[in-house]
């Protein structure tokens, strides 16, 4: 069984990867996110949620799950404390992610859904990266109505992002979302019929 070509798509916050990322699906595509693996692991009975309680007390709410709000304001502004984080939860997610990539064989195509692709060394395991992209006043718009954010946290999680442009030199494609929900799925289409190929 040959494996498929992976497809690395990535993206600053606010950018639109989420709703890139199901159009790959809509189409047939098979996606691994990162952040949704996350997600798992931080719920109740999550592979990595013991371990962050143990390694940052007072980060677990009663049903077992991590208290992000919790571990984020221990974590944001302590490079130290997220090394420490990211040592406990990055191999967590890469044994996931390559559990997926083995039940793919076969497919022509699997697209790795990371958020911090370029800032984790993650375009290593990729054929080819996608790069989702918006101009920065929308970007600004989206990420500021999303409920509880604010200008603070919006330029802390900017901080940690490589800056788009960088992103946008090293991507093999760029996926334009500025312009509304048909010219990014256009955009995402050339891309499978390219990879597939």
């Amino acid at each position: 069984m040959s494996r498929p070509v992976v497809l690395g798509l990535t993206g600053s916050i606010g950018m639109g990867k989420s709703a890139t990322a199901a159009m790959f699906r809509a189409r047939g595509v098979p996606v691994h996110d990162a952040d949704a693996c996350v997600h798992a692991l931080y719920g109740p009975g999550g592979a990595a949620a013991a371990r962050i309680g143990e390694a940052f007390p007072g980060t677990l709410a009663p049903d077992g799950a991590v208290d992000r709000a919790a571990l984020r304001a221990r974590v944001l502004d302590d490079p130290a404390r997220m090394r420490a984080l990211e040592a406990l939860v990055h191999p967590l997610v890469r044994a996931a992610e390559a559990d997926f990539l083995a039940a793919q064989a076969g497919a022509p195509l699997a697209v790795l859904d990371v958020p911090l692709l370029y800032e984790t060394g993650g375009e290593a395991r990729c054929d080819a990266v996608a790069v989702v992209s918006a101009p920065p006043e929308v970007q600004r718009a989206r990420v500021l109505a999303r409920p509880g954010m604010t200008e603070a946290t919006f330029a802390a999680i900017l901080a940690k992002q490589m800056p788009d442009a960088e992103k946008r030199r090293r991507a093999d494609f760029v996926i334009e979302t500025g312009e509304g929900f048909p010219h990014a799925e256009a955009q995402v289409e050339a891309v499978i019929a390219t990879l597939r190929r």
